[in-house]
């Protein structure tokens, strides 16, 4: 299973309160609602547990999708996740999308 990591920072004037609402009402639905998603959160960075300095990012999403390839053909380009990624986009800067696998 893949797992999909996203971290990135709000834009300025975002404030988290603003953020945090449309995660739980149009983002955590929406994301939830598709077929090659088992799993999905949004995390909210508190800080480093070892070390000195700024994380660099705001939160850490994190996806289960045991299907990466039909995610990637079909759901991405989807309604749903268009539409979540727009809106998504007038939100945060510097998104940065990782895909990983587990190592077993």
């Amino acid at each position: 299973m893949a797992k999909l990591f996203l971290h990135y920072t709000l834009k300025p004037g975002v404030s988290q309160d603003t953020y945090e609402a449309w995660t739980r009402t149009t983002d955590y639905p929406s994301m939830r609602g598709l077929k090659r998603v088992s799993s999905f959160t949004v995390n909210r960075v508190r800080g480093l547990l070892m070390g000195e300095g700024a994380v660099g990012f705001d939160y850490i999403e994190v996806f289960d999708i045991p299907d990466l390839d039909g995610f990637i053909a079909e759901d991405m380009g989807g309604a749903v996740v268009q539409s979540v990624m727009q809106q998504f986009m007038g939100y945060v800067d510097n998104p940065r999308f990782i895909i990983a696998d587990e190592v077993v």
